[in-house]
């Protein structure tokens, strides 16, 4: 691994919750997880890990059905996502963490916020907007905006059939449209998600994140009305056509959390922490001054 594009972390792999997960861990302190987004891994959140373990332990997985985690058929809902966190927090004796998501990462720890509040102090989420409120808004202009992937990696066999041989193609066109400029990730950055992404049953396993939605829907709509409790950061690129510029952010997030910050980021796109990792680093740095585990 080169040290240029790789922070200084612990790789761990343990079987829990019925699946093998891999985790990285960094620093010593109050525990601080990282869950990633599509189309990413663990080392998406390369730019956080040496900040925040300078006063945090800091545990990034990659989730069920990603990197170099197992990628079983099912137990893509964000309930058993988030039960797969409950299970790492038990393996490694954390009682309570801060909980930091992005994108599919997010959805995981709303999840994770409505269903375990007792195990979370507080809550970040970058670049989101909640299944639930994606489903009741969602129309042509939406798909138009970006969404045109939830459905399609939704159809069941055939994104894997012909994304098969063109993960690169298919990967690349996200990292560029997404981001306010396109040449943001280099090559290198790009070829190592290109190699997590062709390891067998790696697009089958994101694409079951996403034909989870059904699940996922009906788990949000049951609690819909119960409030996250924990201070809650919701972070988003300002030029993203699918968040913030299709969404009104902040109010989405006050609906679920009364106790937000919620900042858009300038000259962002959808992958903040990696466009942006000056801007996100400050917020993080900021949110995170009151945990001490």
């Amino acid at each position: 691994m080169s040290g240029e594009l790789y922070p200084d972390v612990t790789h761990h792999f343990a079987r829990l919750n019925g699946i093998q997960q891999h985790w990285v861990t960094a620093g010593t302190g109050p525990p601080v997880y990282l869950l990633h987004g599509f189309p990413e891994t663990w080392f998406g959140w390369r730019k956080q890990i040496p900040e925040l373990a300078r006063r945090h332990t800091v545990v990034a997985p990659d989730l069920r059905g990603y990197g170099a985690t197992e990628k079983p058929v099912g137990g893509y809902d964000k309930r058993t996502m988030a039960n797969d966190v409950i299970a790492l927090m038990n393996h490694l004796g954390h009682d309570r963490i801060a909980l930091v998501g992005h994108d599919r990462g997010a959805r995981v720890g709303t999840r994770f916020a409505k269903d375990h509040p007792g195990r979370l102090d507080r809550l970040a989420v970058i670049d989101n907007i909640p299944t639930r409120v994606v489903a009741e808004t969602f129309d042509i202009a939406k798909a138009r905006a970006g969404y045109w992937y939830f459905p399609f990696l939704g159809i069941l066999d055939l994104p894997e059939a012909l994304i098969a041989g063109k993960e690169d193609v298919f990967l690349s066109y996200f990292y560029r449209t997404w981001s306010y400029n396109p040449e943001m990730l280099s090559q290198d950055e790009i070829d190592v998600y290109v190699r997590a992404y062709r390891q067998p049953g790696a697009i089958r396993g994101a694409c079951a994140d996403y034909r989870a939605a059904g699940e996922d829907i009906t788990q949000d709509t049951a609690d819909a009305d119960v409030p996250i409790e924990q201070p809650v950061l919701a972070l988003w690129g300002a030029d993203f056509e699918g968040v913030g510029k299709a969404y009104d952010v902040a109010a989405v997030w006050r609906d679920l959390a009364p106790d937000l910050r919620a900042v858009a980021l300038p000259q962002c796109g959808h992958l903040c922490q990696e466009e942006r990792p000056d801007l996100v680093n400050e917020e993080l740095r900021s949110f995170l001054t009151g945990w001490l585990g």
